[in-house]
């Protein structure tokens, strides 16, 4: 059986206000091409289909339209949520999907309940664990202890205490079956060893965020999702990372999927296939003029880009000016060379013994690295006096 492992499609997500639909679409759609030409039998996604719990209508539509062209390309899906899913509303249907081959394993009282497939050598069983918060999935998992073979006490709270009960009972349900099973687990969590990136959303509540690898011993394959470089954690431990990069930190990323093979005795080999990137990402750094006029950075002209201005005085509409030579400007800072100073400053020593001109031109210096010049103070004082001339109309009506 050969099996494509995927994750953390954050269907509906955004880059710095740049909308990713066409994008996603592109890039998943073509997961289909790679089912027919690489002949998967299964397509397992593990977590965070969407990339909030209420989608909006048209990433639901492109997610449902995604899902279908891998299913008309030949293959079973096995979906779990991820921290950003609603699992109630991911697992909507789940039971009347399934008959399509669409496999929905939202629910923890479930989730030693495999999906059951078979190859030549007999069946292979996937098991979904959707993200544990730790302490609702606590009480979930005590609440249906004495219903499931395996199950024990939560003894301790955070991420590794459920994900193990977890394990443990997908343990006991594989063990009672056929010694020819072979066995994949889905699961989303953050495990030790694991590098993250700006655009995940830390997953600790109150404890560890991370979960120790040797709590997914014993089944043939796991496949995990929530962290967004594709990496392997040990042969049978990988992330598969997310199909598009969703920060600046992720521009080094070579996003990708994993094709895992089982044969008879288990798993048999694991292969990366690199997917296609809509747009690339890219920074830059330097004074706005020589960005806006220098060759070296024609190359870029057409990625997503992330500018950082060393001018010692902030440019006036400096996005606006970068966006003429690069259209696809989305992230802008401003680091003046030499560096000023930025130690934090309490509000009453900022004002103290200084007038309305005084913090007004203070202001001004701090934004944008210059003191206003005469001109500015003019138009500030005359802006203050407005003001007073307001607040005193104001008073006399009150009065």
């Amino acid at each position: 059986m050969r099996v494509l492992h995927t994750s953390d499609w954050h269907i509906g997500r955004t880059f710095h206000g740049r909308d990713l639909l066409a994008d996603q679409e592109a890039v998943l759609s073509g997961l289909a091409d790679m089912v027919s030409d690489e002949r998967i039998d299964v397509v397992v996604i593990a977590g965070d289909l969407y990339d909030r719990a209420m989608p909006a209508g048209e990433a639901v539509e492109t997610c449902m339209r995604v899902l279908r062209r891998l299913r008309q390309a030949g293959a079973q899906l096995v979906v779990t949520p991820g921290n950003h899913d609603s699992a109630a509303r991911v697992g909507t249907f789940a039971d009347f999907a399934a008959a399509g081959g669409l496999h929905l394993r939202t629910r923890i009282s479930g989730l030693h309940e495999p999906v059951v497939i078979d190859d030549e050598h007999g069946p292979v069983a996937f098991y979904g664990i959707p993200y544990l918060e730790p302490d609702p999935a606590r009480q979930a998992l005590e609440s249906t202890g004495d219903r499931v073979p395996g199950a024990g006490a939560v003894e301790t709270r955070g991420h590794a205490a459920v994900l193990t009960e977890a394990m443990n009972r997908i343990g006991a349900e594989l063990s009672g079956r056929a010694e020819q099973t072979r066995s994949v687990v889905l699961a989303h969590a953050f495990v030790t060893g694991g590098q993250g990136s700006e655009s995940e959303r830390r997953i600790a509540v109150g404890g560890v965020e991370q979960v120790p690898g040797p709590v997914f011993d014993g089944v043939d394959y796991v496949a995990l999702g929530h962290l967004h470089g594709p990496q392997r954690l040990d042969e049978h431990l990988r992330y598969s990372g997310s199909p598009l990069a969703y920060s600046f930190s992720e521009a080094a990323h070579h996003k990708s999927v994993w094709l895992v093979d089982l044969d008879a005795g288990g798993l048999a080999g694991v292969e990366r296939r690199e997917l296609p990137v809509p747009r690339r990402l890219a920074t830059v750094h330097g004074r706005i003029e020589d960005l806006l006029t220098e060759p070296e950075h024609t190359a870029v002209e057409d990625c997503y880009l992330s500018a950082t201005l060393t001018d010692e005085v902030r440019p006036i509409e400096a996005m606006r000016r970068l966006q003429r030579r690069f259209p696809h400007a989305v992230h802008l800072e401003w680091k003046p060379e030499g560096g000023r100073a930025t130690a934090p400053l309490r509000y009453s020593e900022a004002v103290r013994g200084r007038d309305d001109q005084a913090l007004a031109d203070g202001f001004v210096a701090d934004c944008r690295g210059a003191e206003p010049n005469e001109s500015e103070r003019a138009l500030l004082a005359e802006a203050l006096r407005a003001v007073r001339a307001t607040e005193s109309t104001k008073t006399g009506r009150r009065s």
